[in-house]
């Protein structure tokens, strides 16, 4: 019906693309000599390739009858019609694949491929087939593996600066970001998704054990980010700011029911003002 289908910017939702822009300014906060002619356009590459999961991901829901309650489904936005959603996706893959490979290209760092093409493969079977991996108990797995090795190492590594102990504490914070944003949305979902036989973390345990879990991961993202500055900048300014700032990060984020904005708000702020005290 019209009245269900949500308007492109509803559909879109520019917040929760936040979650591949963040890894690109936490490499450039900790790497600083990076250069941002080959961070920025591959950042966007990583853009690219969310937008195309999203599609593949509420197109794979829809059939299998998970989260047809979700009005900014990308399917909804194309009148319920999961091939149209699907085709988008895979257009918004292939670009963001094509953007990726020519910045490697370019840089002549293909050789990071042989990280970045199994990352990219798991991104796929995370919405493919009959039991994509989103409906498993990897699906938490996949998520941290694709946001932290996967995207906060592969720019890391764009960048030629040698894996040390701040591009570690880097992966691990960005993948228990990117899993405590994925586990902050499914409590509304746990009925909806226990009927389409979807094992999301919170089907298995439960909204409780769920909310505790975002609560830990948003610590250990905080503790993890602030070695990998401290590793990195040795500067006592911007690390007391850090600390600071990841306090009142922690105050807001335990005193909100987790969803993605009480992830998101707090994770965006702190890395902002972290950056602007850092290029002052």
């Amino acid at each position: 019906m019209a009245a269900d289908r949500p308007g492109l910017w509803q559909s879109l939702n520019p917040a929760i693309y936040l979650i591949s822009i963040l890894p690109g300014a936490g490499v450039w906060m900790v790497a600083g000599d990076i250069r941002l002619h080959s961070l920025v356009p591959a950042t966007l590459a990583v853009v690219l390739l969310q937008h195309a999961i999203n599609l593949l991901n509420d197109a794979s829901d829809w059939k299998l009858g998970a989260d047809t309650e979700k009005l900014q489904s990308w399917v909804r936005f194309h009148h319920q019609n999961t091939r149209t959603a699907e085709l988008h996706g895979w257009i918004s893959l292939v670009s963001g694949g094509m953007l990726g490979l020519t910045v490697l290209a370019l840089t002549g760092k293909l050789w990071i491929l042989m990280v970045a093409t199994p990352v990219l493969v798991l991104g796929y079977l995370y919405n493919s087939g009959p039991r994509p991996l989103s409906y498993t108990y990897l699906g938490e797995w996949v998520t941290g593996i694709c946001y932290g090795p996967g995207v906060f190492g592969c720019l890391w590594m764009l960048g030629g600066e040698s894996f040390d102990v701040r591009a570690i504490m880097g992966c691990i914070a960005f993948a228990a970001l990117a899993v405590c944003l994925l586990l902050s949305h499914q409590p509304p979902q746990i009925e909806t998704d226990r009927l389409a036989g979807k094992q999301s973390f919170a089907v298995r345990y439960g909204a409780q054990r769920t909310r505790q879990a975002v609560y830990l991961l948003f610590i250990i993202f905080l503790a993890s980010y602030g070695l990998a500055l401290w590793s990195g900048t040795g500067n006592g300014h911007v690390i007391l700011v850090y600390v600071g700032v990841s306090l009142l990060a922690l105050l807001y984020h335990s005193r909100r029911q987790p969803k993605p904005i009480s992830v998101l708000l707090p994770s965006t702020l702190l890395l902002l003002i972290t950056l602007l005290v850092t290029i002052v």
